[in-house]
């Protein structure tokens, strides 16, 4: 679990910002880029339904690669 220790600004006595210390907003942005690729590959999934997949080593031996 990530751990935020983020300062709260207020205006008009009501809370209006979050601060992060700088090395914890990367750590946030970069778990949020994962969990975006997680529902991107979960959308292409869905997409493909029940296609029929082909193994790698037969894709390289008919690139010429294997």
């Amino acid at each position: 679990m990530l751990k935020l220790h983020p300062e709260i600004l207020s205006k008009n006595g009501r809370k209006q910002f979050a601060v992060l210390p700088y090395e914890e907003f990367l750590a946030v942005q970069e778990r949020l880029a994962d969990a975006d690729d997680v529902l991107e590959l979960r959308r292409a999934k869905r997409a493909e339904g029940r296609k029929k997949s082909i193994p790698l080593a037969t894709v390289k031996r008919e690139l010429g690669l294997a």
